[in-house]
């Protein structure tokens, strides 16, 4: 069986640290012992269980990076880093001609769309790795293309809760409002409410004590002009298992992509989910 190369970044993140213990056990994949950190990391090694990761700081990667491909050749990166490397990473991946699967939200998506665009690589870029929640925002997507206008009026409130590491407005709840925009509601990205206190989430909204440090739970509830009738979307996330799944079908993608000679193309998960 043909397998790939990968390499996990953004150890020793919570993301990335349950990404590495994936991908080191499964027969598809083979994990390369490297991790592009941030600079506020000060150790050298990271432990996933028996896997041993060396740690990449900013200033180093260059030649590190020359090195691992001397010693393992061609491989797929998978960000899950922080919102304010997002360009950086990017550019960096690009200029070295590195074909990436990025599940880190935040930063300029449009000069990060431009950025991959301009190279001689490929991408996978989405908010959202779960292949289940895409699909939701596939039909959220079908009927704001076919129903222009269908809940105009209607008052829109979305609430996103994430662990409290979480420094960003959630991608996915962003891309949500697009979709209820184009089905007439009149609502701003900038009115989501981001709860991040433990506490909150655990009293108020019922988040398991168990993943309250890991979670993903989304309410976008709309209500008619007279308040007479309500629709309420919700889909709640304990952990980061459904992600993995996600990220893993994101990379046997990318590679097929690659064979076929994509270059300068930028995927989504709805792409994924597609091939």
């Amino acid at each position: 069986m043909e397998t790939t190369q990968v390499m996990i970044n953004g150890a020793p993140g919570n993301v990335a640290g349950m990404l590495i213990r994936h991908v080191a056990r499964d027969p598809r994949f083979v994990l390369l012992p490297h991790s592009l950190t941030g600079p506020e990391i000060q150790a050298t090694v990271h432990r996933e269980g028996d896997t041993a990761i060396q740690l990449i700081a900013p200033g180093e990667r260059r030649d590190a990076l020359a090195a691992i491909r001397r010693r393992h050749g061609d491989f797929i990166s998978v960000d899950f880093t922080h919102p304010s490397a997002v360009n950086a990473n990017a550019e960096f991946y690009c200029a070295q001609g590195l074909p990436f699967v990025m599940g880190t939200t935040g930063g300029d998506r449009r000069r990060l769309t431009a950025t991959v665009e301009s190279s001689s690589t490929a991408a996978v870029i989405a908010p959202n790795m779960a292949r289940q929640i895409v699909g939701f925002q596939a039909m959220m997507a079908f009927g704001a293309e076919n129903f222009p206008g269908l809940f105009q009026g209607y008052r829109l409130r979305i609430r996103e809760s994430h662990q409290q590491g979480k420094a960003d407005t959630s991608g996915t709840a962003k891309a949500m409002v697009g979709y209820f925009s184009a089905m007439g509601v009149d609502f701003d990205a900038e009115e989501i409410e981001m709860v991040r206190d433990p506490e909150v989430q655990r009293r108020e909204l019922g988040v398991p004590e168990a993943f309250l440090g890991g979670h993903a739970w989304h309410t976008y509830r709309l209500e008619s002009p007279d308040g007479t009738v309500r629709f309420e979307f919700v889909h709640n996330v304990n952990g980061r298992e459904v992600y993995a799944e996600g990220v893993l079908a994101a990379v046997v993608f990318l590679r097929r992509q690659l064979a076929a000679g994509a270059r300068g193309r930028v995927f989504s998960m709805m792409d994924v989910l597609k091939g």
